[in-house]
C-alpha cells in the first residue's frame, strides 16, 4: 500500500474540533482517506473509534503544529 498524501492529510484536518477517518487502503492514490465523523472533543472521537467494529482502521485528524 503506498502511503496517505499529505494532501490528503490537510483536506480531512477540520480547523477546529477533530474528524475520525476511515482509510480505504484499495482506494485510488491521492484519495485513500474519506470522511466519517466530526466531533468537537477528542473524547468523543475516541470513543466513536473505539464502538467501531474494526478500530485499528481508522484515525483521529485534529489540527497540529508543522
Amino acid at each position: 500500500m503506498q502511503e496517505i498524501t499529505k494532501e490528503e492529510k490537510i483536506l480531512l484536518t477540520p480547523e477546529s474540533g477533530f474528524n475520525l477517518v476511515g482509510i480505504d487502503p484499495f482506494g485510488p492514490y491521492g484519495s485513500r482517506l474519506y470522511a466519517i465523523e466530526h466531533f468537537d472533543f477528542y473524547q468523543d472521537a475516541l470513543k466513536s473509534k473505539n464502538q467501531r467494529k474494526n478500530p485499528e482502521e481508522y484515525l483521529i485528524l485534529y489540527p497540529g503544529a508543522d
